[in-house]
């Protein structure tokens, strides 16, 4: 009987650990597929996370979908449009945003799809 309850005692250990989640950021897996959004700029000021940024900071406000379900702030974001790309921080929430979609400061917004006078293209981005 001993060697029964042990027995069955090891073999749910062992099919525990099977069942048991794997280790690591499953969201960051799912995030690595990328996404496409309405790419605009703002001129951004004190912003959702609680600081002050300007117009030349490589900044960039998310959806408020996006923003409330993850508070992203401080999390770097690749923007990507025709061959270009930059870097930018999460700092700030979009009221008006789709779910994918992102408004950057000036001049990262210059630094990714080049003229201001473009005012809102669609184009890709990834968690950097």
């Amino acid at each position: 009987m001993v060697a029964f309850t042990t027995l069955a005692t090891l073999s749910a250990i062992f099919a525990s650990a099977l069942a048991a989640p794997a280790q690591g950021d499953a969201a960051n897996t799912l995030e690595a597929r990328g996404n496409s959004g309405s790419i605009t700029y703002y001129n951004p000021g004190l912003g959702a996370c609680g600081e002050t940024n300007g117009d030349g900071d490589a900044i960039v406000a998310v959806s408020a979908a996006l923003f409330d379900a993850q508070r992203p702030c401080n999390r770097n974001i690749r923007v990507s449009y025709e061959g270009r790309s930059a870097v930018v921080r999460v700092v700030d929430r979009c009221s008006g945003c789709a779910v994918n979609d992102l408004d950057l400061s000036p001049s990262a917004f210059q630094q990714v799809i080049g003229d201001l006078g473009k005012g809102r293209v669609t184009a890709s981005w990834d968690w950097a």
